[in-house]
């Protein structure tokens, strides 16, 4: 098989994983949020469940997450799974990540003096403006190092996908490699996974100047 038509057949594979990471975040960036408001509620029950889910999310390997959420379904309800793969590998993704993204939310918004909060109530300031005008944008400048993080590991994370039998790039290049018994459909992923990663820290870079209002 010529390179061409090997990077041809690959081409599908790339856009499933672009797919997964494009719709992770898309659903996990606002639902960390809603959890990181529920982790720091005053109200008991609701902080002690985020705490808990939380500490699953991140305890448990994100592989077997997907498989719970695959088979779920099936085991508890008996109904067919066929046309629910990609979907619980988004649900899957994207509540792990949202785990993660709402420890981040609330280290950062955590981090901002009290006193400021304090300040905007004496201005006049509702707490949703206090929120989105003031403490929101110095919350993203701190927090943007360590999402830039999580962004580059959901990259590389979207492989697991293929514990679900769903054709991403890392399914398709190994599929390809048995069949045409050579490595270069792994060298031609791992091209594109350190491309992609590499694009995601330029862009996260460039967001991390235009939010440096101190220099």
């Amino acid at each position: 098989m010529s390179f061409s038509t090997m990077l041809s057949q690959m081409s599908e594979g790339m856009l499933s994983t672009l797919g997964i990471f494009a719709l992770t975040l898309l659903f996990s960036l606002p639902l960390g949020f809603v959890i990181a408001f529920g982790r720091m509620s005053k109200i008991k029950w609701i902080s002690g469940v985020t705490r808990v889910f939380i500490s699953v999310m991140r305890g448990t390997p994100l592989m077997l997450q997907l498989m719970v959420v695959y088979f779920f379904p099936f085991y508890l309800f008996g109904l067919p799974i066929a046309s629910w793969r990609f979907p619980s590998i988004i649900v899957g993704f994207a509540v792990n990540y949202a785990a993660y993204f709402a420890e981040i939310y609330r280290s950062g918004i955590e981090a901002i003096p009290k006193g400021q909060y304090e300040a905007a109530t004496i201005l006049g300031y509702s707490r949703a403006q206090t929120f989105f005008k003031i403490i929101l944008p110095q919350v993203i400048k701190i927090i943007l190092p360590s999402v830039t993080n999580e962004i580059i590991t959901l990259v590389k994370d979207t492989s697991l996908a293929y514990s679900l039998s769903y054709m991403e790039m890392f399914s398709m290049a190994k599929q390809i490699a048995a069949r045409e018994t050579t490595l270069m459909p792994f060298a031609i992923s791992a091209v594109f996974y350190y491309v992609f990663n590499l694009l995601v820290t330029v862009v996260m870079e460039k967001l991390e100047k235009k939010m440096n209002y101190y220099k």
